[in-house]
């Protein structure tokens, strides 16, 4: 029903920032729950932000607090995942996902989401 398109990855220095795009097509996403998380080689999935519909609400995985910042604008269907102060362990694939509810029971969960995009990569040297 949607398809999601993660684009601004690449290399950058530690330190550095990068900020990820996602843009969403086939429908609006006005009423979706967004999300990004990641996956380093040699690990699962994890979480890393998710911002309800209108904004209202952000929470992000403890290892990226106070560096990422995650917004949306509605009116271009794209979601926004701002990086900063890099660091190598970020490097990883980063996805967008999203879910057309908006119940914050299992928010930070894989399996709460139904679109997932196919994946930027992030890749910081030290």
């Amino acid at each position: 029903q949607v398809q999601l398109v993660e684009s601004g990855g690449g290399l950058v220095q530690a330190g550095g920032s990068l900020r990820l795009s996602c843009a969403a097509s086939g429908r609006t996403i006005t009423t979706y729950t967004m999300a990004w998380f990641r996956q380093a080689p040699g690990k699962e999935r994890e979480f890393v932000s998710v911002i309800t519909w209108n904004s209202g609400y952000t929470y992000y995985a403890d290892s990226v607090k106070g560096r990422f910042t995650i917004s949306r604008d509605n009116a271009k269907n794209t979601v926004y995942l701002q990086m900063n102060s890099l660091k190598p362990e970020d490097t990883a694939v980063y996805y967008c996902a999203g879910a057309a509810r908006q119940g914050s029971i299992g928010r930070i969960s894989r399996s709460y989401y139904d679109y997932w995009g196919q994946g930027t990569q992030v890749t910081v040297s030290s």
